[in-house]
């Protein structure tokens, strides 16, 4: 394996989020009963006429800008003909020599072999099309039925240069358009749900080979996991089948996920044989330079400038500032946690301990956050100037997780956490442990120095409420001086 070297490109299929299909006005939404988001339109009943959704061409036009490419002021709709049993007219319409998007590129930071690696990847192009439906097999009865709820969901197809060199790369590939389609506001990317899938061309060369090997399409990959396993194995075959003189069939696989293995499905189509000619039923897509601009200026800020603005702006190390960026919601909660209260270290580190621990452990739910970004920064506040201790910080967020409509100052008022300085009582109650534990307060004065963190947990414990950490700190260290 070692002498041949892999060449890699993706097709990646991310569902839009518009309200309503590409070609009709049945509902996109995911889920619902089996046929019940379908009509004629969708379903291919003879006799009926697509209209285009204007919303999904912004939504590809966004998702081009996203991903650095130039943007066709013209671009028109083919039929791909293929007769199978989730796509009811036999064809499906798409994109083929005039896309919406062509010419993009992304930078992709990855890791191999503990090396930290930057390479740009091309997008050769991204068309817009409809989705098929979907087949649900019943192996036992020997029955497949078919569900149309997905016929016709926008989708667009983000197609690579085979600009890819290993599994660890194209992982990191994905990861990052997923990101970039999130913080485009065009796809959610769950993956689970279908919404992003991905098709992997790899083949195999020599390193001194100027002609590209054969390859093979390994179809619908829906885990990052997936994608990295189903790589590694189809170098592995390709590469044991050369080393025994064998010849590598161009044809399209399916990736067995509880074999970690490839398997054939059928020789790999060309585009010829899909028999692709103009869509007579659909007008060509004209944008004019002022809808470009106005569709860019619609643009939220995305995760590179959002990285130089945390590091630079808010002095956030790298390392922090990535974490917090990978999320557009967690990125979003800290900007406005960060407008109304502003010190953004707090914030991030809060979050970062506190607030995607919870969200791991299933207590938030990362795409419905009960609470406000002002609830959550006064917490934080709250702990900063001193006014609860750090350590109660914690327990004010686990009570406003499950009381998010109650102010975070009242809840940490009814829980006892609010400190209101009363020096007599501090000094008065510091004496009372410093002669209760004669022995301990020897000990320090010896020299002993480990034993003030028991007796500045003696004062902690007795004082909740009445003085901060650090003025009980100060006064038991000038007591114990005396």
């Amino acid at each position: 394996m070692a002498g041949y070297v892999p060449v890699i490109g993706l097709e990646i299929h991310a569902e839009l989020l518009t309200h309503s299909k590409v070609f009709c006005t049945c509902s996109a939404e995911f889920g619902g009963d089996t046929n019940s988001r379908c009509c004629p339109v969708c379903s291919g009943l003879p006799g009926t006429l697509p209209v285009i959704n204007e919303t999904a061409v912004e939504y590809a036009v966004k998702a081009g800008f996203a991903l650095g490419c130039d943007i066709n002021k013209f671009s028109v709709f083919d039929r791909k003909n293929y007769f199978y049993p989730d796509l009811p007219k036999a064809y499906q319409i798409s994109q083929l020599n005039l896309p919406l998007c062509i010419n993009g590129l992304v930078p992709v930071e990855y890791e191999k072999d503990g090396v930290k690696t930057t390479h740009d990847i091309r997008i050769n192009r991204i068309h817009l099309e409809e989705d098929a439906g979907k087949l649900t097999h019943n192996d036992l009865e020997g029955v497949s039925l078919a569900d149309y709820n997905r016929c016709g969901i926008p989708l667009i197809e983000i197609v690579t240069e085979p600009d890819i060199g290993s599994a660890e790369e194209a992982k990191a590939f994905v990861e990052k358009i997923a990101l970039l389609l999130k913080y485009a506001g065009v796809c959610d990317c769950k993956m689970e749900q279908g919404s992003l899938r991905c098709d992997v061309n790899i083949s195999l060369k020599k390193p001194t080979d100027t002609v590209l090997g054969t390859r093979a399409e390994i179809k619908n990959l829906n885990s990052i996991k997936a994608i990295g396993r189903a790589i590694e194995f189809e170098i592995y075959r390709q590469a044991k089948a050369l080393d025994m003189g064998q010849r590598i069939v161009q044809e399209t696989r399916r990736f067995d996920d509880n074999r970690g293995e490839t398997r054939s499905m059928r020789s790999k189509e060309n585009a010829n044989d899909y028999r692709y000619f103009p869509e007579p039923d659909i007008l060509q897509v004209n944008m004019t330079d002022e809808q470009l601009m106005s569709i860019r200026s619609d643009m939220p800020e995305m995760p590179d400038k959002r990285l130089i603005r945390y590091t630079e702006n808010f002095a956030l190390s790298e390392t922090d500032a990535k974490i917090i960026i990978n999320e557009k919601t967690i990125s979003d909660f800290f900007d406005d946690s960060v407008a109304a209260y502003n010190n953004p270290k707090a914030i991030a580190n809060f979050i970062i301990s506190e607030m995607l621990r919870r969200i791991n452990l299933g207590e938030i739910s990362l795409d419905d956050i009960k609470f406000s970004p002002v609830n959550f920064a006064k917490i934080i506040e709250m702990a900063e100037t001193e006014k609860i201790n750090k350590s109660n910080a914690k327990d004010v967020f686990r009570a406003l997780i499950d009381k998010p409509e109650i102010d975070s100052e009242k809840l940490a008022k009814d829980l006892g956490f609010i400190i209101e300085t009363d020096m007599a009582k501090v000094i008065d109650v510091i004496a009372g442990v410093i002669s209760a534990n004669e022995t301990a307060v020897t000990q320090y004065r010896n020299g002993e120095v480990k034993v003030f963190g028991f007796l500045m947990g003696q004062c902690s414990k007795a004082l909740k409420g009445v003085a901060t950490s650090k003025q009980i700190k100060e006064e038991l260290e000038k007591m114990l001086k005396n």
